[in-house]
């Protein structure tokens, strides 16, 4: 049992917090009043929360507690939600009752949502405390979470640096002990990036996994949600309330986790499908991480040999195609229209200029090369390669500007072209995952001199979910 009289709540793993919190040791008001205390602390240098619900939060954890001492009193709490009375965050792209979605952008008006999103709702009926809403980019298009809404999402590890994006602000709220773990999504690298850039394992699941993480917009269903924990065993817990029972691994993910898989062949790559269009240089520390984590998979019994993997050039047109195809249809008034970032608009207006005819070709395109694709990565049980191919970036890096932490100024010294192909050249192996539908994991290996996290990404087959977080846990461990 964790003496909580001792030990500060934010350093407890989301399973010791669930834990406490089922025995009755830790009440839910104390452990959000405690959460709520650390947001207030820190978010105004770290920038992880646009919307903070305290009130809300503190009744729903009265509900909770009340819930814990009716099941008590008639000796059920085994039927207790799974994450019963865990605080935690959703992203400013996830709609939650009552509260405003900005999705990130000065454009749109910031109405409350009605309802929840699947997303919330699923998690909020397994027992979750919503503690407000996290920073994101505008419409959740980029890998760094800055926008004309809020101040800047901020990397725990250096504040002058980016957590990443679009989930940033969720990965800068775990990491800094603001919550326990948050759901992310992914479109694009939008868990794994800001996982590698903040030091934390980030799962995407594959393409059906998780129904509730479902975009309605996204036509070439690139968009999927997933954990963004400390812990390979936190990251398996959340996945045990975001993926329905009947497609769950026997006894669940947490109850597995710990098992150390069979002996597996490791294809490792550089290789990018944006290579041809941007070619990118891999920072030392990157590579660093690579051989790291190499070294710590060969010690626990994996082999790893490189795989050459040929991309089709034609792959970076076809995928900002599908990428930005639902901003171009996004319903701002033509008055609001300059309140948008410079990488929005440019987006936008050639989004409506492509005609249907077009994004249907990328679309096919996509699906073609998932198929090579996947055919390709099949000689290997997995595959290995860094998260990110640069330290993470300084705030404002990505446009060219940057600057003290104010929402951002009417002009930005960047152009949209150039914050794209730094974006990709960051992070060349994030997309393509997400258009073959397969799961992958960012896993945390390496701290440089000044301190920055670096990970690994490792991509495994439809259904290797648990494997994944498998390897996590034991690279955790050595």
């Amino acid at each position: 049992m964790v003496d909580l009289s001792l030990q500060d709540l934010s350093r407890l793993t989301a399973v010791e917090l669930r834990d406490a919190l089922r025995s009755g040791e830790l009440s839910a008001r104390e452990a959000t009043a405690h959460f709520l205390s650390v947001i207030e602390a820190h978010n105004k240098q770290l920038g992880a929360f646009v919307t903070v619900t305290a009130e809300q939060a503190l009744m729903d954890a009265k509900a909770a507690d009340n819930l814990h001492a009716s099941l008590a009193r008639e000796g059920r709490l085994e039927q207790l939600p799974l994450l019963h009375g865990i605080p935690t965050a959703f992203k400013d792209l996830t709609d939650v009752a009552g509260v405003p979605t900005t999705h990130g952008s000065a454009a749109l008006e910031h109405k409350a949502a009605p309802e929840d999103g699947a997303l919330a709702a699923a998690l909020k009926g397994q027992g979750v405390i919503s503690l407000g809403k996290t920073q994101v980019p505008e419409f959740g298009l980029t890998a760094y979470s800055e926008n004309r809404v809020a101040p800047p999402s901020r990397n725990p590890h250096a504040l002058g640096r980016s957590s990443g994006g679009s989930s940033g602000g969720s990965a800068a709220a775990v990491a800094a002990g603001l919550v326990p773990f948050a759901p992310g999504t992914d479109g694009g690298g939008s868990i794994r990036i800001p996982a590698g850039a903040c030091g934390l394992v980030g799962l995407k699941p594959g393409r059906g996994v998780v129904p509730s993480g479902a975009s309605a917009g996204d036509s070439a269903k690139l968009v999927v949600a997933g954990p963004l924990a400390r812990t390979a065993a936190d990251a398996a817990l959340l996945m045990d309330a975001l993926v329905p029972l009947e497609q769950a691994p026997d006894g669940g993910y947490l109850a597995n986790v710990g098992r150390a898989p069979e002996p597996l062949k490791i294809g490792l790559s550089l290789d990018s499908p944006w290579a041809g269009t941007f070619p990118f240089g891999i920072e030392q520390e990157a590579l660093d991480a690579l051989a790291h984590g190499t070294k710590l998979l060969e010690e626990a019994g994996h082999s790893i040999a490189e795989a050459e993997i040929r991309y089709d050039n034609r792959y970076p047109e076809a995928f900002t195609a599908a990428w930005t195809a639902g901003v171009g249809s996004a319903r701002i008034a033509p008055q609001r229209e300059a309140l948008l970032t410079p990488l929005t608009r440019t987006f936008r207006r050639r989004a409506q200029q492509r005609s249907a005819l077009k994004v249907n070709e990328a679309l096919g395109f996509l699906r073609q090369f998932q198929h090579d694709t996947i055919a390709q990565y099949s000689e290997w049980d997995l595959m290995l390669m860094p998260t990110l191919a640069q330290t993470p970036r300084p705030i404002g890096w990505f446009t060219g500007g940057g600057h003290s932490g104010e929402p951002w100024p009417s002009e930005w010294a960047g152009d949209a072209d150039e914050d794209y192909k730094r974006q990709c050249e960051y992070a060349p192996w994030s997309s393509m995952v997400n258009v073959c539908g397969l799961p992958a994991i960012s896993i945390p290996v390496h701290t440089t001199a000044t301190g920055l996290p670096m990970g690994i990404q490792i991509i495994g087959r439809m259904g290797s979910e648990l494997l994944l977080l498998q390897i996590a846990a034991a690279l955790e461990a050595r």
